[in-house]
């Protein structure tokens, strides 16, 4: 018994070529899954650290603006896909939209609601690649357990063909059966835990960009009000060349 347990090959390439083909093909599934949770891993992490140096960066320069004409001047020199300019280009434009109104207030509304939108849509695109990840570990372990079902029934099937409990007959497909399982955790386990990591570093990106934003929205209260705070001193003026 020992000896023909021994000739057995037991090695994991061994283990998947005498697999059944049900089973083989949960593995290969699995290590597809496996292979695109690293990808997005690679990908997206050097595509993060990125913005958020960037993002950093032009949040300190902007911190210097007193205006958003002034801010607008920096953006000019941020990256072609700087988020802190399309923001700045948001509000902006309602300013320009909103041209020859009175209401100060209703234009800081519009503008928020812009810039609110803006950083919604940004969080969006930066979530893109977690629902692969969320549905890779949710679902990896359960596939790998029906591969192990399978197997395992596949043993028992053995077991009554050849009618013996012969440890050498038993052990390889009870071991195929549980490789399949193995795959499932070794795809599982580092999609959740990427998925977690990716979560958080959006989290708080979408944070930091929520404060440029509420940086842009100050720049253009400020010019509002000061414009219609110099738009009031000529009418209080004659107000008291009249009164004197």
């Amino acid at each position: 018994m020992g000896n023909n347990l021994m000739q057995t090959d037991l090695s994991v390439w061994g283990m998947y070529h005498h697999a059944d083909i049900v089973v083989k093909m949960v593995m290969i599934g699995l290590i597809l899954a496996s292979v695109v949770t690293w990808a997005i891993f690679f990908s997206k992490s050097a595509e993060l650290l990125s913005q958020k140096r960037r993002l950093k960066r032009e949040q300190q320069q902007l911190a210097s603006a007193r205006s958003l004409d002034e801010a607008s001047d920096m953006a000019a020199s941020f990256h072609a896909k700087s988020l802190s300019a399309q923001l700045i280009s948001e509000a902006q434009n309602e300013r320009e939209l909103s041209e020859g109104s009175d209401d100060n207030e209703g234009i800081k509304e519009r503008t928020g609601f812009r810039l609110e939108r803006r950083v919604a849509a940004a969080g969006r695109h930066m979530g893109r690649g977690n629902g692969y990840l969320a549905t890779i570990g949710a679902i990896s372990p359960f596939v790998g357990l029906f591969g192990t079902v399978w197997g395992i029934m596949n043993s028992f099937i053995g077991i009554a063909q050849t009618q013996t409990t012969n440890l050498a007959v038993v052990a390889p497909g009870i071991a195929e059966a549980l490789l399949a399982t193995a795959i499932g955790l070794v795809a599982a386990i580092p999609a959740v835990v990427i998925y977690n990591i990716f979560a958080r570093m959006i989290g708080g990106h979408k944070a930091s960009l929520g404060d440029v934003a509420a940086q842009v929205l100050l720049l253009q209260s400020r010019d509002l009000d000061l414009a219609a705070s110099s738009a009031s001193h000529p009418v209080r003026n004659a107000q008291k060349l009249r009164l004197g």
